[in-house]
């Protein structure tokens, strides 16, 4: 039986989101404010005629609909109708309009790529890459306003906590995380907060994190910033081991009874082939950890054809922009840097990666939970049941996040963001409306 809110009596759960104060993303907000105050003004101008203008007439309708003819012709390489049909798209869609022209208008840019060469300049206009600034900028900001990726972080870390407290008594108090996607270290913050409140003058906490990253500069800023951050708990002992990401888990330094904890959040979708998926399971087995902790977008991907992926991606992402409706008003500078330096960035990637081609570039293969499971299982591993205290955090999250428009209505299927369990509790998700987004779970070895 599952404990609502109301009625359980443990001590509160920390929700703080331990979000280092940094000075260099600050300051890249204020410019990104200045810059867009212009276009700000239009764009406060003509929001609320496109809200209306789409709703009117099945407008909106209209626009997937003729999103989806222009695909085929470009899946057919049928470039003149596809042109055609593109010109027709950018008549109406428009990077600042409602939630349904901005994400149109990136899968539109995505098309009118997939036509051109790589070798063409238009082609690198339109895939241009943001800068390693603007898309920390990017991230932050939707980790800040939206349930998104709080949900997956606190949730991974909840579960960690648990397994650590689990083992107290042989562990020498020491836990040793394995992130294998660091990325810029967002997710563990808020797990140094929390173990710092379990220790004492006395009696300290070490937390040893082993993060994998693409670059040596990330691993160096991202070191920085948690060190940084990690220095204001004098009861924790604080170590970053980086590692890039391919080197060999015997580059791994493990120590006596030490709780080992594997987050896999947001990285098995990122590996090239079904190969190196099956690897990195066997390799995570091999460490023996206490907990697996896995995340990852609900998908489906599909290897019969573009238009599968397409249609998938469209309704992954169109979700997405709309919960964006609850999160931030449309004319924010925010808002425009999340959809043009993440989301987008994602979108038009997806569209531009051929599974086929050996070279390709990356693109996210969302998967359902059920998909991941069965692997799992596979490669000797079995689901361990989330504690109710996830439960009941990931719906605190949602009662605490500031939302430009609330629309959560736990009583409603279609209200806003959700959180419910599934599999018996072995995994928790998040959804939007009626769409799945997240799915987190916990695994130890059989």
């Amino acid at each position: 039986m599952i404990m609502e809110e109301d009625s359980y009596e443990e001590e509160p759960l920390n929700l703080s989101l331990a979000i280092m104060a940094d000075p260099s993303v600050e300051k890249l907000r204020r410019e990104d404010n200045q810059a867009s105050s212009s276009e700000r003004g239009d764009v406060k101008a003509r929001s609320s005629q496109g809200k209306a203008a789409v709703l009117e007439d099945g407008k909106g309708l209209h626009l997937i609909h003729l999103l989806l003819v222009t695909a085929t012709f470009v899946d057919e390489n049928n470039v003149n109708s596809a042109l055609d049909h593109l010109t027709q798209l950018y008549r109406t869609v428009s990077l600042t309009g409602d939630s349904v022209q901005r994400v149109v208008a990136y899968f539109a840019d995505g098309l009118l790529a997939r036509l051109l060469t790589r070798k063409s300049q238009f082609y690198d206009m339109i895939m241009k890459e943001p800068t390693i600034e603007e898309e920390i900028l990017a991230f932050s900001c939707l980790y800040k306003v939206s349930p998104y990726y709080q949900f997956a972080h606190f949730t991974a870390n909840q579960a960690i906590i648990e397994a650590f407290e689990k083992e107290e008594d042989l562990n020498n108090r020491a836990l040793h995380v394995i992130d294998f996607d660091v990325s810029y270290g967002f997710q563990w913050p808020s797990l140094i907060q929390s173990l710092s409140e379990k220790a004492t003058t006395g009696n300290s906490v070490s937390l040893r994190l082993t993060g994998f990253a693409t670059s040596l500069s990330q691993l160096q800023e991202t070191e920085s910033r948690l060190v940084s951050f990690a220095k204001g708990f004098r009861n924790l002992v604080f170590e970053f081991q980086g590692l890039l990401r391919g080197s060999k888990l015997i580059n791994l330094s493990t120590k006596k009874n030490e709780t080992v904890a594997v987050n896999l959040a947001f990285h098995l979708n990122t590996l090239n082939n079904f190969k190196e998926v099956s690897e990195t399971m066997k390799s995570v087995h091999s460490l023996r950890p206490s907990i697996v902790v896995l995340v990852e977008q609900e998908g489906r991907r599909s290897q019969r054809s573009f238009l599968s992926r397409f249609m998938e991606s469209l309704h992954y992402f169109a979700a997405m922009f709309d919960s964006l409706d609850d999160c931030l008003p449309l004319e924010s500078a925010d808002r425009l840097s999340i959809e043009r330096k993440h989301l987008g960035k994602e979108i038009k990637s997806m569209i531009n990666c051929d599974e086929d081609e050996e070279n390709s570039e990356w693109c996210g293969r969302y998967e359902k939970m059920e998909t991941w499971k069965s692997r799992m299982e596979r490669h000797g591993f079995e689901g361990m049941k989330l504690s109710s205290k996830c439960l009941i955090q990931a719906k605190l999250l949602l009662k605490i996040t500031t939302h430009y428009c609330p629309l959560q209505c736990e009583s409603e299927i279609n209200g806003g963001f959700r959180v419910f369990e599934r599999d018996e509790a072995m995994t928790l998700s998040l959804g939007w409306q009626d769409r799945c987004l997240l799915t987190a779970s916990a695994w130890q070895c059989v």
